[in-house]
């Protein structure tokens, strides 16, 4: 290639295969040159049929579209586009090289409308948009490849639905169409790759895998406490770690210090400018409700090596190439040991480069969490990602899209949308139900003629019903849920993002909060508009967005409960766990460590009452379903109250009545028999499922977020979409979009495969039993969790647990050997 490079030998597998006709999904590290790898191809196969001369500054107008490079998040869309258009100066081509995103200006999208470019950078949203319109097949017949970028982030998201049944649309207007993917974190990569190539499925002469031949070299460190608490407590350590960490700021360079919700983000920025106020200026804030102006700035400053340190979430975690940064920190447990590697390889963004990490603990137990990410990593013990099956919604909102681009003949698009991963399986009674619902709104709308969305003509081919529903339609196309978000807007109408309507709409008119790095004073708010002015004062709230919180994965879990057992048996294998020790030890004297094969119970009583803590070591969202479950059976046996808190390690459960449970009785308490019944009956299902069913009214086009001129806000959502909830369940039970809802419910807000696993994994493993005198180190940020979260005043939380703290430090002298 260009500027007399050697390729790596993934890279020329990779081109050898595009110039073969073959797809796949290449799966290289972070910073190893996997985008030329698959752009390369399109560039080796142009240059094969003879260049016509550059001319600079110009670009050819007269190439079609070749090449549709379609990213997951729009922030990566610049990024992109500006290295894809080096690789193709330095080749010596002149395409013309653009990016669509919603971001981009009216002009710009009519000018595509007319003519694409021969690279078209999009996403999902913005794909389907394209097939949307009348001229569709013309425009995009001819596009020669597709490119998946970060195809891990699309999985297990109904966005990648829309993107597997764009590119089904696509290969029934190029049916020679190569599709590759990338992906720098995925464990399931067969199935990864099925989902993507869709008619071209692995073991055909189609279908590759490719495997970048080089390590990535990660550095996983741990800056530790001066000391560590024996009763640590959820972020209770937090920003007492600021001293570590300015002092490791202080070391000169640049660095990304992520943290895992936009709240924290927040919280960190104002401690560093409270302790060093003269590095104004070289700090910034970066995350997802920000601005996108404001967030293209603070990557340029990256970029160019001007900044010290920039605080973010999960916005800078994919794609974006930062040369100039010299190493990560991760603030909290990042949960899963693959987002751990994506951020480290922030750091060393270059092959052959190593990228550096350093963690953060928020509370002790996360030290444990970091020695078995950095060993996972080492062991590739990466998470895979769990494509979705027919979510319908996203199939009805496709329906509509296509009949809008042209129409469509029922059996062709049958076959076409049944040669995607999600809709394998797709039943003629399901294909047939989607098809009445587009046509006439399902059983139980038929009587309303704005539900007549797309119907057949006498040629057979089914056309949307008028442009007006097609032009709505556009404005509602894509997945993408979420609450309804209000604009921030300064006196001086600087625009710094957007915040949940949920958290605006608790503000009154003089109230003090922190957003984008400002003491901001809130004025007021109208038409999804907040006016605010930036205060003289430096405190206020930190707002709470929904979201963020990520529950430990299983293969996290699994390293965890290693290390335990490790630690059980004497061995601590690094420095996180020998600073473990005491803390570690303590819990041994008063209890026991579970390590593998092991399920702890503990049961001691205070003066609230009896307490017993059922440690899985499951996740956060596992023990939600399970502490439920447990409540209702418990309650269901013994006809007593009983209340369930819980965290990634385990359980508590409290009973109103001191009861004392055998192994046999726990054994039945953690059953799999009844397990979706009883959790449809404890959780309050038909509740979760109204509230679930409005983002599928939305995807579905029930309800339009979105009208011009009128957008509408979360409780007109809601209240929309409620009402077509309870119409289907009077008058039409079988819908299929209340069976998805409730579905989805199971599978993704309770984690019912997982759950199932999980209480497979119990049935086979040996409980102990203990009865501490006193809460156990292991017991106390769960109980500590329960009373936080009862306390209406954060005061007199924080006074009530330090005072239970007091109590149990004497006890652990009391007890000293």
């Amino acid at each position: 290639m260009a500027q007399g490079r050697t390729p790596f030998a993934f890279q020329r597998q990779t081109w050898r295969a595009f110039l073969e006709g073959r797809s796949g999904l290449v799966h290289a590290p972070t910073g190893s040159g996997k985008t030329l790898s698959v752009f390369g191809g399109p560039i080796g196969e142009r240059l094969a049929e003879g260049s016509p001369p550059v001319r600079r500054g110009k670009r050819d107008t007269s190439e079609r579209l070749r090449v549709l490079w379609i990213t997951p998040l729009r922030a990566l869309a610049a990024d992109t586009t500006h290295a894809l258009s080096t690789a193709v100066e330095q080749n010596g081509l002149n395409w013309s090289i653009e990016l669509r995103t919603s971001d981009t200006s009216q002009s710009i999208r009519k000018k595509q409308r007319d003519r694409l470019p021969t690279v078209l950078v999009t996403t999902p949203e913005s794909l389907s948009l394209l097939i949307s319109y009348e001229d569709a097949r013309e425009k995009l017949t001819g596009l020669r490849c597709v490119i998946m970028d970060e195809w891990h982030e699309l999985l297990s998201t109904k966005r990648g639905v829309q993107a597997e049944l764009g590119l089904a649309r696509l290969r029934a207007f190029t049916p020679g169409l190569r599709t590759w993917g990338l992906s720098a974190t995925l464990a399931n990569l067969p199935q990864a790759a099925e989902c993507l190539l869709g008619t071209a499925p692995l073991g055909s002469s189609q279908g590759v895998v490719i495997h970048a031949e080089q390590a990535k070299a990660i550095a996983v460190e741990s800056l530790l406490p001066e000391s560590i608490e024996k009763f640590p407590w959820g972020g209770h350590m937090g920003l007492r770690m600021t001293g570590p960490v300015i002092r490791e700021l202080e070391k000169g360079g640049s660095t990304l210090l992520f943290t895992n919700t936009r709240a924290q983000t927040e919280l960190w920025f104002r401690a560093l400018m409270q302790a060093k106020p003269k590095w104004m200026g070289e700090v910034a804030v970066h995350h997802g409700s920000l601005d996108r102006k404001l967030r293209r700035e603070v990557e340029e400053a990256i970029r160019a090596g001007a900044m010290r340190a920039v605080v973010c979430t999960s916005s800078l975690d994919l794609g974006v190439d930062f040369s100039a940064v010299d190493r990560v920190i991760q603030v909290g447990s990042p949960k899963g040991i693959g987002r751990l590697m994506q951020r480290a390889g922030r750091s060393g963004h270059a092959p052959g480069q190593v990228s550096r990490v350093y963690c953060v603990p928020t509370h002790a137990f996360e030290l444990i969490e970091f020695s078995a990410a950095r060993e996972g990593i080492a062991n590739k013990a990466v998470e895979p990602r769990v494509p979705l099956r027919k979510p319908l919604d996203v199939l009805v909102q496709h329906l509509v899209t296509v009949a809008a681009g042209g129409g469509f003949l029922e059996s062709e698009l049958k076959g076409e949308v049944r040669a995607t991963y999600a809709f394998a399986e797709l039943t003629d009674e399901e294909w047939g139900w989607c098809l009445d619902f587009v046509a006439r709104g399902g059983a139980s709308l038929r009587a309303y003629p704005r539900f007549v969305r797309a119907r057949p003509g006498p040629d057979g081919v089914w056309r949307v019903a008028s442009d007006t529903i097609a032009r709505m339609h556009r404005l509602g196309i894509g997945t993408i849920s979420g609450d309804g978000m209000i604009t921030i807007v300064t006196t001086g109408n600087k625009r710094l993002g957007s915040l949940e309507e949920s958290y605006i709409g608790r503000m009154h008119h003089g109230d003090f909060f922190v957003f984008a790095g400002h003491p901001l004073e809130f004025l007021g708010v109208r038409e999804m508009v907040a006016r605010v002015r930036v205060a003289k004062k430096r405190q206020g709230t930190i707002p709470q967005w929904p979201g963020g919180r990520f529950p430990m994965s299983t293969q996290l879990a699994a390293g965890v409960r290693k290390r335990l057992g490790e630690a059980r048996d004497g061995l601590l294998v690094d420095a996180e766990m020998t600073a473990l020790a005491p803390l570690l030890s303590l819990q041994m004297r008063w209890s026991h460590l579970p390590g593998p094969g092991e399920l702890l119970i503990e049961t001691a009583a205070t003066r609230e009452g009896r307490h017993a803590f059922v440690y899985g070591f499951m996740g956060r969202l596992v023990h939600e379903g399970l502490g439920a479950l447990l409540a209702y059976r418990i309650k269901r046996t013994h006809n007593v109250p009983v209340t369930a808190t819980f965290n990634d390690y385990g359980i508590e459960i409290l009973f109103a009545e001191p009861i004392d449970l055998n192994e046999a009785q726990w054994r039945d308490l953690l059953s799999e028999e009844l397990l979706v019944e009883h959790l449809l009956a404890c959780l309050n299902a038909g509740q979760l499922a109204r509230r679930q069913f409005r983002d599928i009214a939305r995807v579905a086009g029930l309800v339009l977020a979105t009208v011009p001129g009128a957008p509408k806000s979360t409780r007109q959502l809601q209240a929309s979409s409620e009402l077509f909830f309870d119409v289907f369940n009077e008058f039409d039970p079988d819908n299929l979009l209340l069976r998805q809802a409730q579905r989805e419910v199971l599978e993704q807000q309770l984690e019912i495969n997982r759950l199932k696993t999980a209480l497979a994994q119990l049935a086979g493993q040996a409980i102990v039993m203990r009865r501490p005198k006193q809460i156990t180190p292991l017991a106390f940020p769960i109980w500590a969790q329960r009373i936080g979260s009862q306390t209406i005043r954060v005061e007199e939380a924080g006074s009530r647990i330090e005072r239970m703290v007091a109590r149990l430090e004497r006890a652990v002298e009391e007890t000293a050997p």
